[in-house]
This record gives structure tokens, C-alpha cells and sequence, in this order.
């Protein structure tokens, strides 16, 4: 028989951690600066209905810290050009570019995905920045020889 697990739940208000509008992780110290523990941070991102939170089981007991974010928790860190455009997200998750879910609000690229979106950063921008167009007061996308507009919020 498989044993219960014990779970704590730290509400986000508790949460001694944040991530920035550009996907960098924060605590009161500053940014953080270790690379294994940014990386162990975004890929243990998950989401349920109460929201985002850092997940982790250890020993008999499955952790979850909801945290604060300032735009987005999730984030295009890495473009895959290949027979599609694949988005390699903060998450290590690959998925596939969608032209239609494109849109652009302050400034900013975002895909919407179900209820949510993902930012794109500074580098995955400039990975796809030979397939953005801009004519007038409007931006386009172009792949594979169909130009998508991209929509302003």
C-alpha cells in the first residue's frame, strides 16, 4: 500500500521569493545568480486552481510554495526553428508555436495558451526577430510564406 503524503502549502503571501517581468527569480537578498537553483526553480513551476506554484516532493512529504510574479510565469526562454517553430519555455517545456495566439501589450510578445500566456524574452525575441514584419502601425509574423498579424491589446 503506498504511503500518504504529509503537504505543506505556502500561500503566496509567505512566499520568501518572486519572479520579475523578465523571468528572473528574486528573494530580499537581490536576483538570484545560481544557475542550478534558477533552473531547478522554473522547472519545478506547476499550476492548479489556485494559481502558480513551486512543487517538490522530498521524503514523505509533497511541498507546494505558491509565488508572486510581477507579469508572467511563464516565459519563452529558447526558439527552435526546425519544420515548426517550437517554444522551449522557462519550464523546459516545448510547445509548439501558434501565429494565431500571438499578441503584442506594452511593449511586450505574448502567446496565450488555455486561460493563460507566456512572455517572450529579449532572447527568444531576437531568435524569431527575422520572422516579425512591421507595416504602418501593425506587426506581423510571417512562417512558411503566411503572414499572421499580430493582434494589440
Amino acid at each position: 500500500m503506498a504511503k500518504r503524503l504529509r503537504k505543506i502549502i505556502i500561500p503566496k503571501e509567505k512566499a520568501v521569493f518572486w519572479l520579475d517581468k523578465n523571468g528572473f527569480w528574486h528573494n530580499k537578498y537581490g536576483k538570484f545568480q545560481h544557475k542550478k537553483i534558477i533552473e531547478y526553480f522554473h522547472v519545478s513551476i506547476k499550476k492548479d486552481k489556485d494559481g502558480y506554484y513551486l512543487g517538490q516532493v522530498r521524503d514523505n512529504c509533497r511541498e507546494k510554495v505558491y509565488f508572486h510574479y510581477e507579469d508572467k510565469a511563464l516565459f519563452v526562454f529558447d526558439v527552435i526553428k526546425d519544420n515548426d517553430i517550437t517554444l522551449v519555455l522557462n519550464t523546459k517545456k516545448q510547445i509548439k508555436l501558434k501565429p494565431k495566439n500571438l499578441y503584442i501589450k506594452d511593449d511586450n510578445l505574448y502567446m496565450s495558451i488555455r486561460d493563460d500566456a507566456i512572455k517572450f524574452t529579449e532572447h527568444s525575441l531576437m531568435k524569431i526577430s527575422d520572422l516579425l514584419e512591421y507595416e504602418g502601425d501593425q506587426y506581423f509574423i510571417r512562417i512558411e510564406n503566411r503572414r499572421y498579424e499580430i493582434k494589440k491589446m
